[in-house]
């Protein structure tokens, strides 16, 4: 049973939520109380444009500034972890909370563009089970470092060799999911390994699986909380591991 860390869970306006949403958005967030906002209210309003029923659910991993009003008073619903616990959990324990049939992912530092929201569904609403926005099939790779870029074609590599299937971004923390894939994967990851066992879950359970080109924009604020020898290690081992557990 996931453990529940705190019993701060603040949902977003009434109306907002009174509906069923179709489409859940779950953003994790440490310390991005200068970027929360505005990934937000962007979402919110693009969401409206297109008149899709949706909620925001922004999860607080511990932050010590102001994400958690700054979430709040731009209309999101809000769980807070107490003390940092890590990406994967998480997004584990919104889903818990999340009541859309499909499941969009997305960072709240800014990185990704929420009008790719709209690209993602696109997919979905065809027929696909999992759409991944893969940063590098738009050709560029400035907007990462040489070791990250390496590190993820190696883990690529790895996903290929053991599932026989060909990813471009097996890291991408942009997705749309239908709520049925999520709930048959057993996630149990905790960290940044998260992105890697729902690629290789989905892979191998037989889910529909597709990228989609994203944009990403450097983020202009904080940095980067993946640890190359410790994350790279455990993303590795949930490689194997999921690539052999049981379907």
């Amino acid at each position: 049973m996931l453990e529940v860390v705190s019993s701060r869970f603040v949902a977003a306006a009434e109306n907002e939520r009174s509906q069923n949403p179709a489409i859940s958005i779950i953003m994790p967030a440490l310390n991005e109380e200068k970027t929360i906002g505005k990934v937000i209210s962007e979402t919110a309003a693009l969401m409206r444009s297109r008149g899709l029923s949706f909620e925001i659910l922004v999860v607080d991993d511990g932050s010590t500034d102001g994400t958690f009003g700054e979430a709040l008073q731009c209309g999101a619903a809000v769980l807070s972890n107490e003390t940092n616990h890590g990406k994967g959990f998480c997004l584990r324990k919104a889903l818990e909370k999340a009541r859309g049939e499909i499941v969009v992912t997305m960072d709240s530092d800014g990185e990704h563009m929420p009008m790719d929201i709209v690209r993602l569904l696109e997919p979905i609403f065809a027929g696909a089970d999992v759409v991944a926005g893969s940063r590098f099939l738009n050709g560029t790779t400035n907007f990462t470092s040489r070791t990250h870029y390496f590190g993820n074609q190696l883990f690529n590599l790895s996903i290929m060799i053991l599932t026989g299937k060909r990813v471009t971004d097996s890291q991408t923390g942009f997705r749309a999911l239908r709520r049925r894939v999520l709930d048959a994967l057993s996630l149990e990851s905790d960290g940044y390994e998260i992105e890697t066992e729902i690629t290789v879950k989905s892979l191998r359970n037989g889910f529909t699986f597709a990228e989609i080109p994203i944009s990403i924009q450097r983020r202009r604020y904080g940095y980067t909380r993946i640890k190359l020898a410790a994350d790279g290690t455990k993303i590795l081992k949930t490689i194997v591991r999921s690539s052999f557990a049981a379907i």
